[in-house]
């Protein structure tokens, strides 16, 4: 079976330049045959693309998310546009809000947000959406401003009236292990009713390991484990699943 784990930060699953490699070697002996490293900001982008130029089934998203409102970075509009025509760097994110933490101010992160997504019109780039708390604010602002490109509304966890909403645009949205937790129930009804050409996966790694993983370090590897639990939900064969899935990532990440 081949996977694309279209959300993965590998710089925080281990510092160490060699061992990130090892993690993509390891994901693609897996059959994770695509990687989206994610950063949450600039300087971690450039560091982490240097380590991994070397990784063939690895491709980048260069942004700012809502967790650095307060320190962007130096010129980080221009260092977005560079870090763009880089080879293999295929989205703008990961970008959005998180009125969760309460990072900065509302008002602050909205800003961001939305020159973010101007950015990615201007670069003809899809943006990886993160999402907490803020899901009304989000829907708003991407009405308006979702580039031509399209995007995903990465590890999803809203309700399925909210993915009715969210389809209404060109978006994909993508689960990861959180909705193998049996508690997950808006997920699971997400999940079930979602139409398989709008999904796709990810790790999220470091975090959200599926619960077949609890008590372990998440990876690349383990996304086996949500694709096979979504074909189970549905009622599908994992195999068709992942293959469908994969192409998906293709699609909107124009590879």
């Amino acid at each position: 079976m081949r996977y694309f784990d279209t959300h993965c930060h590998i710089g925080l699953i281990h510092e160490d330049p060699i061992e990130q490699l090892l993690i993509t070697q390891e994901a693609k002996q897996d059959g994770v045959d695509g990687i989206l490293s994610i950063t949450n900001n600039i300087q971690d982008f450039f560091e982490v693309y240097s380590h991994l130029k070397t990784a063939s089934n690895v491709y980048y998203s260069i942004g700012v998310s809502p967790s650095e409102v307060n320190h962007p970075g130096r010129d980080w509009e221009s260092k977005i546009e560079e870090g763009a025509s880089y080879d293999k760097v295929v989205a703008v994110g990961e970008i959005g809000l998180d009125y969760y933490k309460k990072f900065g101010d509302k008002n602050s992160q909205i800003e961001l947000f939305i020159r973010q997504l101007e950015i990615a019109e201007q670069l003809n780039k899809p943006v990886v959406i993160h999402n907490r708390e803020a899901g009304s604010d989000i829907l708003d602002i991407l009405r308006d401003k979702l580039p031509a490109r399209g995007g995903i509304l990465h590890c999803f966890s809203e309700d399925w009236e909210f993915a009715k909403k969210a389809l209404d645009l060109n978006l994909y949205i993508s689960f990861a292990g959180n909705v193998t937790y049996r508690n997950a129930r808006n997920l699971h009804t997400t999940a079930k009713n979602m139409p398989v050409e709008r999904m796709v996966i990810e790790s999220e790694a470091p975090f959200m390991i599926p619960a077949e993983y609890r008590g372990k370090r998440n990876k690349p590897s383990y996304i086996h484990s949500t694709c096979a639990y979504l074909a189970d939900l549905r009622g599908e064969d994992p195999e068709e699943l992942s293959s469908i899935l994969y192409e998906n990532s293709l699609r909107v990440f124009n590879l």
